[in-house]
């Protein structure tokens, strides 16, 4: 029996699968240039010291580059999870450094703790450590449709203060690059909805 397809939902559902194909495609681009950027840090990470950014944004020439700078005063403490450099998780304390008269001053992980509520004692001094950006505290809903601050330049610092742990430096080899299942995933919904449109299609002609 010859199948027949009925016209404008033929059209929806053709330009539905078209767009899942391209967005499996896009993907696959995303996946190469992810991975091309993930070189570069582990380059960087092998560089030479370089001077901590002043501004947001952190250029991808500056990531995981080791850098130094002189905290003048800690002026307020913020706290996430994260990882000590053993690999064992808790606290991660995150110092807002003041660093001369007027500027946007600097962040530093300095430390790691089983509590959140912890008072560091450390008030500020030269620190040296890995430069990245500050975490993320916006979902990827957030990220995809709303207009979110640029993330500020962070120095994971080397040491800790007294009663801490040092927080895990961080590794190029972390960065996530899931494009490659993003896409996997877009091309399966595109043969799924194919097919149920098939299916669908053969299911209302048997039933004439």
């Amino acid at each position: 029996m010859k199948l027949r397809l009925p016209l404008l939902p033929t059209i929806i559902v053709g330009l539905a699968v078209a767009t899942m194909i391209a967005l499996g495609v896009w993907q696959l681009q995303r996946k190469a240039e992810k991975e091309a950027l993930i070189a570069l840090y582990a380059a960087n990470a092998g560089k030479p010291p370089i001077s901590f950014p002043d501004m947001a944004p952190v250029r991808d020439a500056e990531m995981f580059r080791k850098s130094t700078l002189n905290c003048l005063q800690v002026v307020g403490w913020q706290t996430v999870s994260g990882r000590d450099a053993k690999g064992q998780s808790g606290f991660q304390y995150i110092a807002d450094c003041k660093t001369g008269p007027e500027g946007p001053g600097a962040l530093v992980a300095y430390g790691i703790a089983d509590r959140p509520d912890i008072k560091p004692e450390w008030q500020g001094g030269v620190v040296s450590g890995t430069i990245v950006t500050e975490p993320s505290r916006h979902g990827a809903l957030e990220r995809l449709i709303g207009k979110i601050p640029v993330p500020r330049p962070m120095i994971v610092a080397e040491g800790a203060p007294k009663a801490m742990r040092a927080v895990a430096q961080p590794d190029p080899k972390n960065v996530t690059n899931n494009h490659l299942s993003y896409a996997v995933q877009w091309f399966f919904f595109a043969a799924a909805a194919l097919v149920i449109y098939l299916l669908a299609l053969r299911r209302r002609q048997s039933g004439r």
